[in-house]
């Protein structure tokens, strides 16, 4: 059974002023727990914020076949969502001066390999952005086979671009070594503790962690789940593969965490993030015409790029920008509309394609809503 944190539940498709007065919500939480019942989803939580009214959190079945029912603090993995995560912590580094967008490669990371021409042209920003050069996901294997990040990092060294640093999208996890690497060589400092430092800390994520520890070890967790056959689930160990890579995948959250997140990227923190850093980082660097095609997508997506750890789509001709993560028995995604300042995570303990059509299927209502809204005022 669904459990609704806000009493008021809200459905279907009424015209008023404020998201938690509209009646469609509650119809659509409906209509997604029904889904995932069909599926045999093991458990999930999502959220939906908009500013100035309260936090509309949903959760539904359980961290395991045996466990406890998912809560607002159960802890799930967020996978590539992280990548949001270490691109606002750059973004903060750099207006204090301790980072640069343009740091080249051969500064971050010296003691590799790296041809000279590439290691100096190659920078913090390109990585960020998803437009290094190299081919998409390489060496994601060697990441899966559990090889360490040094060694990764030696043998991408020796990997020829497919094109020159800001010329082509080419989505990375390997990659994200180098901002560890650099964190630890030249401000003396791990990502996590960073990260603790000026984000989870300050934002009251008191639940959010780095690491594959500090999510098994934590009594309140969601356990990953894969497929085996249509409606059957089973649950799976939690690999410390991409955890190495923690820049690009490796922070736990949980749904309570994530409304804070939002409210960070939406600009009520701007103690803690400024208006021009939101802005650097949803700014387009590269097209990633790709994203056009995609399943569910492709009805309504009309142009597509990444910004600094962020997707930024066209959606229905509405600002969305977007980042999802997927690493073995979970999925997790975001999204924000900074024009409405409205924004939705959701966060699964089951490796399940529902989730695009879940979060399709809410944006193309919320946008719906908006545009009727604005054609009905006076």
């Amino acid at each position: 059974m669904i459990r609704f944190w806000f009493a008021a539940c809200l459905s279907c498709f009424v015209v008023s002023n404020g998201l938690a007065q509209d009646n469609w919500l509650g119809q659509f939480a409906e209509q997604v727990e029904q889904a995932a019942e069909q599926r045999n989803i093991p458990g999930y939580a999502f959220v939906v914020i908009q500013a100035g009214q309260p936090d509309q959190v949903f959760t539904y079945g359980k961290t395991s076949s045996d466990g406890e029912p998912v809560n607002q603090d159960t802890l799930f993995r967020l996978a590539s969502v992280s990548k949001t995560f270490t691109s606002v912590l750059t973004a903060k580094l750099v207006e204090q001066g301790k980072l640069d967008w343009s740091l080249p490669l051969s500064r971050m990371a010296p003691d590799y390999p790296f041809e000279p021409e590439l290691a100096n042209s190659l920078t913090l920003g390109h990585i960020l952005s998803q437009s290094s050069g190299y081919m998409p996901n390489a060496y994601d294997n060697l990441i899966e086979a559990d090889y360490p990040v040094k060694r990764v990092l030696n043998e991408l060294a020796g990997l020829k671009p497919i094109c020159k640093p800001g010329d082509c999208y080419t989505y990375q996890n390997a990659l994200f070594g180098v901002v560890s690497e650099n964190l630890n060589t030249n401000l003396k400092q791990n990502y996590a503790e960073l990260l603790h430092q000026h984000l989870l800390s300050p934002l009251g994520m008191n639940r959010a962690s780095v690491g594959r520890q500090a999510l098994i070890q934590d009594s309140n967790w969601a356990k990953p789940h894969v497929l085996i056959a249509k409606g059957r689930w089973h649950q799976v160990p939690v690999s410390e593969d991409y955890y190495r890579f923690a820049p690009a995948a490796g922070i736990n959250a949980s749904i309570r965490d994530m409304s804070q997140w939002l409210k960070l990227m939406l600009g009520q923190y701007p103690h803690l993030l400024s208006g021009h850093a939101i802005q650097q980082l949803l700014t387009p660097k590269i097209r990633t015409s790709r994203e056009l095609y995609r399943r569910h997508w492709r009805e309504h997506l009309k142009d597509a790029h990444y910004g600094l750890g962020w997707r930024l789509y066209d959606f229905d001709d509405e600002q969305l920008v977007h980042h999802s993560g997927w690493v073995k028995g979970y999925r997790a995604d975001v999204g924000f509309s900074p024009k409405y300042q409205t924004g939705m995570v959701f966060l699964m303990n089951a490796e399940a394609n529902l989730m695009n059509e879940i979060t399709v299927n809410f944006w193309a209502r919320f946008f719906e809503q908006m545009k009727s809204r604005a054609q009905s005022a006076p």
